[in-house]
């Protein structure tokens, strides 16, 4: 399987992602422009990533379900983790960065007036959003 490398901006926390995921979704929540000082543009990686440099890796529970990583060394922003393997790794980790294709855009309704994209994308609202992934017990 061919894989695409990333790492953060120090280089003490390195991994690799299947090259397969070139899909990218841009967030405008305002959680993820506070983080990342900007909307997040991330692939969506699902199953077991091998970090290399895990103890640099810290954690913050950002919701019930999600938490975000980032280096401790060096701030940089390494993942958005929903319960379980699924990972949204911003793509501007990753060296390579031929290939990519904006396929969607989430929060729109939270998204600020001074900047669109050009892409054509499906354009979904928070509300929308959590209808789709967040289920009621």
């Amino acid at each position: 399987m061919d894989k695409r490398h990333a790492k953060c901006l120090c280089s003490a926390v390195e991994f690799d992602v299947d090259k397969s995921c070139v899909e990218v979704s841009s967030c405008h929540c305002n959680m993820c422009r506070n983080w990342s000082g900007a909307p997040m543009m991330s692939i969506h990686a699902q199953g077991d990533i091998n970090f290399f440099g895990e103890e640099n890796i810290g954690i913050y529970q950002s919701s019930d379900w999600a938490e975000r990583g980032f280096c401790k060394i060096c701030g940089t922003s390494l993942f958005y983790r929903i319960d379980g393997p699924q990972y949204y790794i911003p793509v501007g980790l990753f060296a390579d960065q031929t290939g990519f294709t904006m396929k969607s855009q989430i929060f729109i309704d939270e998204k600020p007036e001074f900047y669109d994209f050009a892409n054509e994308t499906p354009k979904l609202t928070g509300k929308e959003v959590f209808d789709l992934y967040v289920k009621e017990d």
